[in-house]
């Protein structure tokens, strides 16, 4: 061993070989393998389980597996468990005796009313003669390849599905009881479409990674919002992304994994442009306050070696990731002089490039902990500041809809530019020379042409649109206000509707959405109420990857993670000032100020040194860029409904600011 890392949890040896906490390496066999996946899924689901208990939240986890036998066998003696069933259960208690204590809890009860036997089941397909689980048939009656005719076991667990998602309770039938104590789930496929079980937040694959089967389908089992005991979803955007996590225990390493995920995900993507060259650039047209510029030969020549220079697109003109990382922060180098009159439309095209640095990439959840607290937390400064700001209100507007109707004519009248429907024309001829080999490899023909045009007028569609449906639907406003919007419009707008109908419903909805946030936030006001945010909040966030914080001194725990290359040089400035700030805080999404445009969450709550600046105490907002052309007018609102909350609420004690560095925060409290 040259160095163990207890940072990124790795194991270096000096052959090189560098391990991650879960893995194995050597001389170690399929079955000891399997077990180190059961136990790593055992422990997940007991990790997210003791976080959700509290919500109401029941956790599934789902096991797939190769062979219906692995799970049960059969033999003279009838129905006996098999080697994966035996394994979870040694791995179950094992754990079980780890998280149990003596404290009489909710969870703990909870806990000791579950029977091993009983939390563990397995959804297979069942021989109508022997009555035995068996292996489903696969790629039969014309089926997908890959797909199991799992009929019995998809219907049982469609059934089930409202029961699975229960706790157990006293007042349950036998029966019930037994389904409801169910949260491991052995399956041999379950990919038929409408399996899905909203709450399953770990999947362990316990078989060989199949070519026919992807791993999207594998997670596409788990990508769903949860719902709680009472039904209702888990979709708060406060918290969505904190509870809504799934954990895969795969059965090869984390990278093969991610890049086999990566890959699925790509190849199934919409056909988007994926070459960010002249040729892609060439014609486009460009919609600008003072009308429509078609790019030239020249200027597609020019684009293409402004993205080449900087390093923004590879060899192969594929957009990098160093051109998504400079535009989050801000810092994209600026265009030619001729190009920078289109600077915001010349971004848009590229936006629009796929690529594959815009993936999300999985978090390896070996390496996540938690982040904790210290004890900046509990500073006198930190807990004055935090009792000025840590209250709950609700606001109340008043606006007049003939104002919102005439302000969205307006706007749309000026506004709205449709995309024209394109339609592409490709030619090709066969080859002089065809041969079997090359009818095989699909080169017997050859594209000659390949010509886009646009659909500038559109035959009768056989669709009907719902518009003022669609347009109430997105929003919120009544159908007789979104007619009389529609009415007021020009005609030349409104005959964008028959070129593009769903461009134009989706882009319709966007600006009557900016006007009605606009309208709203002029007559807005806030009321306190009694509850409060509780400093709980900081201990509940989600865990991460230490790594990638970065390690703070003045902040309430111990690493910060950020959301851009200008927030972390805001926090290392922030954090390098010994001087002036004594404990900052990044807020968590849970705490956050109501607005009828959608939650808000400030960045940060600073308390600094009292005689050495005009603001001890303040709440910024920090953006890489405050142009019109980079803030989108919802965000804007939310800031202003900020700027009446904390003026309300905390009246003069505490600043409240919209920041791009850390330079204008000092500019501010100096």
């Amino acid at each position: 061993v040259s160095d163990i890392n207890a940072n990124d949890n790795t194991i270096s040896f000096l052959n090189g070989l560098i391990l991650h906490s879960g893995e194995a390496t050597g001389d170690v066999n399929e079955a000891a393998l399997r077990r180190i996946q059961i136990r790593e899924a055992i422990k997940a689901h007991f990790e997210k389980e003791q976080a959700l208990f509290s919500q109401g939240i029941k956790v599934l986890s789902l096991f797939f597996i190769d062979e219906v036998a692995k799970y049960r066998s059969y033999n003279e003696a009838g129905e006996q468990s098999g080697e994966y069933a035996l394994m979870f259960e040694e791995e179950y208690n094992a754990h079980l005796n780890e998280v149990r204590t003596l404290e009489d809890t909710p969870y703990q009860r909870h806990l000791k009313g579950i029977e091993t036997s009983r939390t563990h089941s397995g959804y297979f397909s069942v021989d109508k003669k022997t009555k035995r689980l068996v292996n489903p048939d696969v790629a039969r009656r014309g089926e997908a390849a890959g797909e199991a005719n799992d009929v019995d076991a998809y219907d049982l667990i469609l059934k089930d599905k409202e029961t699975l998602l229960q706790f157990p309770t006293e007042k349950d039938d036998l029966l019930t009881h037994h389904k409801k104590q169910v949260r491991f789930i052995f399956s041999h496929s379950a990919l038929r479409e409408g399996w899905d079980n909203p709450n399953v937040f770990v999947i362990c694959t316990l078989k060989h990674t199949e070519n026919n089967v992807s791993r999207r389908q594998e997670v596409g089992r788990g990508m769903r919002l949860c719902r709680n005991q009472n039904g209702d979803r888990m979709d708060d955007p406060a918290i969505v992304h904190q509870i809504n996590i799934l954990t895969v225990v795969a059965n090869e390493s984390y990278k093969d994994f991610v890049a086999g995920l990566q890959k699925d995900i790509s190849a199934n993507l919409s056909s988007r442009p994926k070459q960010a060259n002249e040729a892609y650039f060439k014609d486009k047209v460009l919609k600008t306050a003072t009308g429509d510029v078609k790019v030239t030969p020249q200027m597609a020549k020019a684009i293409e070696k402004y993205l080449t220079r900087q390093g923004y697109t590879d060899d192969n003109d594929k957009v990098t990731a160093a051109y998504h990382q400079a535009k989050e922060a801000g810092s994209l180098a600026a265009l030619p002089a001729e190009l920078q009159p289109y600077q915001e439309q010349i971004f848009k095209l590229v936006d629009s490039v796929f690529s594959d640095a815009q993936l999300p990439e999985p978090e390896n959840e070996l390496n996540v902990r938690e982040n904790p607290t210290n004890t900046n937390l509990n500073k006198k400064e930190f807990l004055e500041l935090w009792n000025r700001i840590n209250r709950k209100a609700a606001y109340t507007v008043h606006f007049d809809t003939e104002e919102l109707v005439a302000k969205c004519i307006q706007a749309l009248d000026k506004e709205l530019k449709v995309t024209p429907l394109h339609y592409n024309v490709t030619e090709g001829e066969q080859t002089d020379q065809v041969t079997y080999e090359s009818i095989k490899a699909g080169e017997g023909f050859v594209i000659s042409e390949n010509e886009t045009e646009k659909l500038l007028i559109t035959a009768q569609s056989a669709v009907r649109y719902d518009l003022l449906g669609k347009l109430t639907e997105s929003t919120q406003l009544t159908r007789r206000t979104i007619a009389r919007i529609l009415e007021g419009i020009s005609k030349a707008t409104f005959r964008f509707y028959k070129m593009n109908p769903e461009d134009f419903i989706l882009k319709t909805g966007t600006v009557i959405n900016e006007q009605k946030a606009t309208v709203i936030v002029e007559h807005l006001s806030y009321d306190q109420v009694k509850e409060t945010y509780g400093l709980d909040i900081f201990t509940q966030q989600k865990k991460q990857d230490l790594a990638k914080g970065f390690k703070a001194q003045r902040h309430v725990c111990d690493y910060v993670f950020t959301d851009s290359g200008t927030e972390r040089t805001f926090v290392e400035n922030l954090d390098a000032n010994e001087k002036d700030v004594v404990v900052y805080a990044k807020l968590p999404k849970t705490f956050f100020i109501p607005t009828p445009v959608g939650h808000y969450t400030p960045d940060w709550a600073i308390a600094f040194q009292e005689g050495r600046v005009k603001h001890v105490y303040f709440v910024a907002e920090t953006k890489g860029d405050m142009s019109s052309m980079s803030m989108r007018k919802i965000e804007d609102c939310k800031i202003e409904c900020a700027r009446k909350f904390f003026a309300k609420i905390t009246s003069d004690q505490v600043k409240y600011e919209f920041l791009t560095t850390y330079e204008k925060l000092m500019e501010l409290v100096k």
